[in-house]
Parts: structure tokens; C-alpha cells; sequence
């Protein structure tokens, strides 16, 4: 994969607002680097060679996964740690490359992507999204990212070592744990709140940690003016941890009227990740989903649908997640069909565009096109405001990804 010789205008082309669910009539949008210079009117020199017509098309900003994790090259987690960390991050650049070629020009790590990972990236040393890490998730003894056997004792936290997470218990752990990710640039930090599950000893409507140990990551986010994503499945882990400050609610599967209110009056986010219910009941014993972790998806399948509808109803911030691991990966885009159930297709949109870029602390830089935004967009052969499902069918419906201000060429 590559980057073409970077664009300096694209012309005769429709933009698609998620906000308004409008589209323009065709314009013109000039790019300087990797950001929009302006927008509006004719393209001066149309002939050069860094002008793109984008013959009455369709552009839209490019897509925001928020809940990826690019290292998972299995859904068996807890064999992550004793990989080559060379190795896997070959697996995650194969993984960034794919996903923006289905037109994720930003993706959000929630668990395991570190910072050199994300520098090597925004360096350009190789064709990727943009991403958003965190470092390693915050489990406590027992907890979602805490992958030993029953039988098991030795865990290691060392930054080295791939493991999606880290073991902490106490007040203190916690906030050393915190602090370790956020040394390391970390843009945000990840606490498992409740049981999943790909973890091989806790129940899904298990609450983990303690009160006490939120409250200090929450603390430790605020004085880095970052925010703590909370894993939680149940409405008794997904509440407890809104009221304690957490940002973003990952899953949130059986959620429940109370759990609205509360998003809602916090001005939360949740980051449904339906898709990969989906997959792992589909996929996951063929690519090694522990037998353990099996019995436990249909704990959650059935449920995520009915948690979307009544969070979209009660107004809810909703961003757009996916959560494959291995070869799931290659259904990232099939969200979007899953999501059209039950959300307007501008909801869907929204969820991928703005709303994630606001919970990304990047609003006005992603997720739009506008004036002094990243240059981050998609050509559409179709209207995803008909049919947002065309988007689930990237190879039919995307016509070129820009990202950083350059068509992407495979």
C-alpha cells in the first residue's frame, strides 16, 4: 500500500455533512498538506497533475472506528503475551491497512497498540489511519484482562510484553498503571468494569474494581486531560462507572433505562461493538476462541441489538465500534448493516464521523470536511443517506480513500 503524490484540489465534487444530512451542490475542495485549505467555487489549473476531479461524486469525511485492537491477531487474547512483539506488529499493520482501505482513516486502539506503534504511524513509516492508543488496559486480579488460567500465577506487566492489559489492584496500582500509560503519551486510558468475553475466569456480570480504584483513574485521566473508556456489559457495571466519571462505555450490551439517563445527564458516549458477537459465534472456535470464552458469547449476542434502539431513542452519544480480532477483521464494515436495524442512516453516519471525533477530543479536526480540518475523506459511487449499508460493501460503494491530503493506491 502507498500514498500517491499528495492533492492539492479536488474538483466538481458533492459534500456529504452527517450533521445536516445534506449534500452540496459541487464545489471544490482545495488541500494544503494533510489539512483543507478551503472550500468553495472553481479550481484554479484543473489540468495540473495534483488535481483530482472527482466527477460529481460524492465525499464524506473518512470513517472512525473507536473500538479496535490492532494487535489482536487471534481472538485467543490471551496468547498475546507470548508473542513476538515484532511480529505482531507486522499482523497490526496489515490490520491498519486493511481497515483503511474499507475507509477507516482513524481508528481508536482500545487495548494494546503502544506509543511506537502510533509514532511509526504519524510518521508515515508506513500507510496507516490514524491512531488513537491508550497502552495497555487496566484489569484487576481476575478481571477482563487478566488472561491466566485458573492454574496460573506468574503475570507480567512489562511494558514489552504484548498482552493487551495489566493486572492492578488498589488505589495506588491502579493510579501507578494510569500514570505509566499516560507517561507514554497515551491518549486515553481503558479499565475493565465488568467481565467479557474473551477472559478465561470471570462472568460477564461480574463488576470489577473497586470504587475507590475508578474514582483514582478517573482522576489520573482528568489531571492529563485525557478520559477513561470503561469495558462493561451489565447496567450495574456501565452505571456505577458513569457516576464515577468514566467517559466512554464500551459494549454496554444490557444496559438499561437507568443507564440512558445517566449518559445522557454525563454527556457519555457508548461504543456498541455488535459485529463482533456476531463473528466470534460464527468464527471463534474455527480461530481459537477458547472453548471457556465460547459459552459465553451468547451471553451477550442477543442482547445488543435492543441496548442500541432504546440508547438511540433516549439520545444517547453513539460512536461507531467494530472490536474483530484475527480474521474477523475483514467484516469491520458490517456494522453498519447490523446498526441500519434499528438507527436513521444519518445516526449510523454521525456515530463514524462526528460523534466519534468528539469523543476522540478532535472535533472540528476529524470527522468533518470543512476549513482547517484533517484531509481525511472517502469518494463515494453511492449515497450512504438512501442506504447507509453500501458503506458495509466498501469495495462497491467507495470509489478512492484520501488520507493526510494523498489518494491511497494498494
Amino acid at each position: 500500500m502507498k500514498l500517491e503524490a499528495p492533492t492539492s484540489a479536488i474538483t466538481n465534487v458533492r459534500i456529504l455533512d452527517p450533521e445536516t444530512e445534506r449534500i452540496s451542490e459541487p464545489t471544490t475542495i482545495r488541500v494544503s498538506g494533510d489539512h483543507i485549505a478551503s472550500i468553495g467555487g472553481d479550481s484554479d489549473g484543473s489540468d495540473r497533475d495534483d488535481v483530482l476531479d472527482a466527477g460529481g461524486r460524492i465525499a464524506m469525511p473518512g470513517l472512525i472506528d473507536c473500538h479496535v485492537h490492532v494487535l489482536a491477531n487471534t481472538p485467543d487474547l490471551g496468547s498475546l503475551g507470548d508473542e513476538s512483539p515484532a511480529y505482531l506488529t507486522a499482523c497490526a499493520i496489515n490490520t491498519m491497512q486493511g481497515a483503511l482501505r474499507r475507509g477507516f482513516t482513524t481508528l481508536r486502539d482500545a487495548g494494546g497498540a503502544d506509543f511506537g506503534l502510533a509514532r511509526a504511524a504519524a510518521e508515515g513509516l508506513f500507510v496507516a489511519p490514524r491512531l488513537f492508543f491508550g497502552g495497555k488496559s487496566l484489569s484487576q486480579t481476575g478481571g477482563h484482562a487478566d488472561m491466566r488460567a485458573p492454574g496460573a500465577t506468574v503475570v507480567d506487566n512489562h511494558q514489552c510484553c504484548p498482552h493487551i492489559g495489566m493486572v492492578c489492584d488498589g488505589v495506588d496500582e491502579v493510579r501507578r498503571g494510569a500514570r505509566q500509560q499516560f507517561r507514554t503519551g497515551a491518549d486515553h486510558l481503558k479499565l475493565m468494569l465488568s467481565g467479557g468475553v474473551a477472559s478465561p475466569t470471570d462472568r460477564v456480570d461480574s463488576t470489577q474494581f473497586s470504587d475507590d480504584e475508578i474514582r483514582a483513574a478517573v482522576e489520573e485521566a482528568e489531571a492529563a486531560n485525557r478520559y477513561v473508556l470503561g469495558h462493561a456489559y451489565t447496567a450495574r457495571a456501565i452505571n456505577r462507572g458513569l457516576r464515577l466519571g468514566v467517559r466512554s462505555i464500551e459494549h454496554g450490551n444490557l444496559l438499561d433505562d437507568e443507564t440512558v439517563r445517566l449518559f445522557v445527564e454525563h454527556d457519555a458516549f457508548l461504543v456498541p461493538t455488535l459485529v463482533t458477537y456476531q463473528r466470534l459465534k460464527a468464527d471463534g472456535a474455527r480461530l481459537g476462541l477458547p472453548p471457556a470464552s465460547q459459552q459465553k458469547v451468547d451471553d451477550v449476542l442477543g442482547a445488543g441489538l435492543a441496548a442500541l434502539q432504546l440508547a438511540d431513542a433516549g439520545g444517547v452519544n453513539i460512536a461507531y465500534g467494530s472490536d474483530l480480532l484475527g480474521e474477523m477483521w475483514h467484516h469491520q464494515s458490517r456494522e453498519f448493516e447490523i446498526r441500519a436495524q434499528v438507527q436513521s442512516a444519518g445516526a449510523i453516519l454521525r456515530g463514524a464521523t462526528t460523534v466519534a471525533a468528539r469523543l476522540l477530543q478532535s472535533e472540528g479536526e476529524l470527522g468533518v470536511l470543512a476549513e482547517g480540518a484533517r484531509a481525511d475523506l472517502l469518494l463515494l459511487d453511492a449515497n450512504p443517506l438512501d442506504d447507509v449499508t453500501v458503506l458495509a460493501r466498501p469495495e462497491d460503494s467507495i470509489h478512492r480513500v484520501i488520507s493526510r491530503g494523498a489518494v491511497v493506491a494498494s
